[in-house]
């Protein structure tokens, strides 16, 4: 018998001489009949090492057999690996510069060791908006892990942002070519080119990058179907159809990754551009990779420029993205291929979002920018965040990164008349303070329930959703509409945020609301309402900013208003917040005989919403002065009004009065001894302000309680309540209180 010189050859006369089919070897092997048969055949000279073992212990091969067997086929690896055509999907170099990305790369390595599954097993989709560098880390990471590919590494671009992405039977033409078979062998069909081309990699080490891909269509006959061979597949859209597949979404770079990341571009001139410079550059290039190039790169061409001076010229949104730009490389171009993938009602949507002022909106906001029902305003948005344009989040907002927003607003003023940019800045502005406006009115004794239907808004726990989640955006329709001289629909805004406020009382931007509420009412000539704004400016200042001195110059301005204008509730509230801050200043009498005028003119007037408050108030006086036991009675008469189901009380009023009047009582009951009975009260009232959002007072609750644990000796329960206090002052920005507390729940027994 004459000796076979190819593996081929040899495998067909062991199978012969053991009386197998194809398909009995097969299924002793577990190697698939279409591989055997490309062996066979001569497709596959160089099959693995483990395939090679698996045949010969189904041939039941004698040991010089078997290493014949093995010989042949590394020998025909070798031949498949000297012989493969070159320059035929070679992978790009990696840049010298790289950095961060330590997780993600960690998250390629991870895919290359995974357990084989059923489907496109080993496939890893790398997906981000344009910008973000997916190519350049997808190259980085084939370029890591080719050691642990003996049989290649190779690179596809399938050119998904261009106007005619790669054709699926061309692709597999290109790969199947770069595998090493010929032309005559490749089949004519897309579904006989994608067999051989999984046949082929089921058996080798190959790891795929397809760059760029359009869409699950190009792709998925482009994936490996198990076997040894791995893909790394980049897109900006989602693919969100693509089963079987592990996903990465790549973020922009954080702040200390993209400072090094100028560093590296520049190289040793980094150090004298001192890295305050270098940081603020990397901050307004927002941490997208591609803008960071740029700007490294526009920096080494240029020795007379430093960072410092870069960073001030991008501090101008205007020049922002024309700044970007260096050579071939330019931001806006990056982001302009996606936008041509949009439809045109996205297109739409997407640049008249630019007009929404706020750092995030949701799908009704959409709708009423982009001039379209709600329904095509979702599938706009689903579209945006398919290409990266947006980022979503679960509680169902979306938001641009800065640089993109910045494209957005370009394009609109690029592709859209002025006037009609005005005209829908002015839409927006007014469904945003028309919005807010009846929001707050649900809050209001003399409103209740809101009928404006045109809100979308049921409920009061809607209504406040709606506030705290819009307002950077309609704070920003408020200062536009006074930046133009609409001083109503600011006044009325403003107006409508008086007993929300309360619900909300340390959010940041009350001053300013409130300022513009009365400058709106001095500007159309109401002393009374100015006088209601002045009033809510005092009550700013008295609780949120715990400023007394300032609360008392604008009660003595509210105060004069009033009292000209003949407007009595706004004198009663005068007096309400002269009396908090006379407390504050430690002047108790006086703040008594305020808060008793403010409560005799409130319940003359019947405004027995306003009325409980005073009495609240007069308590909390008497109570700093050491009246524990008529304080006490004051807060019991509140509880007493609130509990009368005649007394005229707004229930989202009394809603949020009684938690506070129920510490109080707790507060008094500790300070007269009887500790078990406020505790108790205590109890009660933190779980009703964790209810109705009261932060503030639950976490001066919490620490009341602690204390009175602690005197019953009820040490673990004192240290829960000091750490869930601890808790709530740190949601609050309180770093000193929730120092306080969590140090005395974690003290030493």
């Amino acid at each position: 018998m004459t000796t076979p010189h190819s593996f081929a050859e040899l495998l067909r006369r062991h199978r012969h001489a053991a009386r197998l089919t194809l398909e009995q070897l097969a299924e002793a092997s577990g190697v698939s009949a279409r591989t055997l048969s490309d062996m066979e055949r001569g497709r596959s000279r160089g099959p693995r090492h483990r395939t090679v073992t698996a045949l010969a212990d189904a041939l039941a091969l004698t040991e010089a057999a078997r290493d014949q067997l093995v010989e042949l086929a590394r020998d025909g690896r070798l031949r498949d690996h000297w012989t493969r055509p070159t320059g035929l999907c070679e992978l790009p170099r990696s840049v010298d510069d790289f950095t961060g990305r330590v997780a993600e790369l960690a998250w390629t390595k991870d895919l290359v060791y995974a357990d084989h599954a059923p489907g496109a097993a080993g496939v890893g989709l790398i997906t981000g908006p344009a910008g973000l560098g997916k190519t350049t880390f997808a190259v980085r990471a084939a370029h890591v892990l080719r050691p642990d590919f003996a049989d290649g590494v190779l690179f596809l671009d399938l050119f998904g942002m261009s106007p005619q992405p790669l054709a699926v039977d061309e692709a597999l033409l290109l790969l199947l070519r770069a595998l090493g078979v010929a032309d005559q062998q490749i089949p004519g069909d897309i579904p006989g080119r994608a067999s051989l081309y999984r046949s082929l990699l089921r058996d080798r080490r190959v790891l795929v990058v397809l760059d760029n891909a359009a869409s699950e269509e190009q792709v998925r006959s482009l994936l490996p179907g198990g076997g040894e061979g791995r893909a790394l597949v980049t897109s900006r859209r989602l693919l969100a159809g693509l089963e079987g597949v592990r996903r990465l979404s790549l973020s922009p770079l954080p702040l200390a990754e993209a400072t090094e990341l100028l560093a590296g571009i520049l190289g040793e001139r980094s150090a004298s551009d001192g890295e305050p410079g270098l940081t603020r550059l990397a901050h307004l290039c927002g941490g997208l990779p591609l803008a960071l190039r740029i700007a490294g790169n526009r920096l080494a061409s240029r020795p007379g420029w430093n960072a410092a001076d870069f960073a001030a010229r991008l501090t101008n949104e205007e020049r922002r993205l024309d700044q970007l730009r260096a050579g071939d490389l330019t931001i806006a171009k990056a982001f302009g291929m996606s936008y041509e993938q949009l439809a045109g009602l996205t297109r739409r949507v997407f640049r008249r979002l630019a007009l929404v002022p706020g750092r995030d909106f949701d799908a009704a906001l959409a709708a009423v920018a982009g001039g379209t029902p709600i329904e095509d305003a979702w599938d706009a948005l689903d579209e945006l965040v398919d290409l990266g344009l947006l980022q979503d989040s679960t509680s169902g907002r979306y938001r641009f990164h800065d640089l993109v927003r910045l494209f957005a607003r370009d394009r609109l003023r690029e592709e859209e008349p002025a006037a009609e940019r005005d005209a829908i800045n002015e839409t927006v502005t007014s469904w945003l303070l028309r919005t807010a406006t009846t929001a707050g009115r649900w809050f209001e004794p003399a409103y209740g329930r809101s009928d404006r239907p045109d809100a979308g808004l049921s409920s009061l726990e809607e209504a406040d959703a709606w506030l705290r989640a819009n307002a950077d955006n309609w704070l920003g329709a408020l200062r536009h509409a006074a930046s133009v001289g609409r001083h109503s629909a600011v006044l009325d805004c403003a107006d409508s945020m008086d007993w929300f406020s309360d619900r909300w009382m340390h959010a940041p931007h009350w001053h300013e609301v409130f300022a513009l509420g009365a400058e709106a009412a001095a500007a159309l000539g109401d002393p009374a309402r100015q006088a209601a704004q002045l009033n809510l400016l005092a009550w700013v200042h008295l609780v949120p900013r715990d400023d007394p001195e300032t609360t008392l110059r604008y009660t003595a301005q509210a105060m004069d208003l009033a009292t000209r204008s003949g407007a009595t509730a706004q004198i009663a509230s005068a007096h309400h917040n002269e009396g908090g801050a006379l407390r504050r200043l430690g002047r108790l009498d006086e703040a008594v005989s305020s808060e008793s005028r403010a409560a005799e003119s409130f319940r003359a007037s019947g405004d027995v919403d306003s009325y409980s408050q005073c009495l609240g108030a007069l308590g909390t006086c008497l109570r700093d002065a050491g009246r524990h036991t008529e304080a006490l009675a004051q807060y019991l008469d509140v509880l007493a009004l609130l509990d009368d189901d005649h007394s005229g009380m707004t229930p989202s009023i009394a809603a949020f009065t009684r938690p506070i009047a129920l510490a109080r009582v707790g507060e008094c009951l500790g300070s007269l001894g009887h500790r078990t009975e406020a505790i108790v009260k205590l109890t009660e009232a933190i779980s009703l302000m964790e209810q109705v959002r009261l932060p503030v007072p639950q976490a001066r609750a919490l620490e009341t309680m602690a204390a009175l644990l602690a005197d019953e000796g009820r040490t673990g329960e004192s240290r829960h309540a000091h750490a869930r206090a601890a808790e709530v002052y740190e949601a609050l920005g309180d770093a000193e209180a929730s120092s306080r507390c969590r140090d005395l729940a974690n003290a030493a027994p």
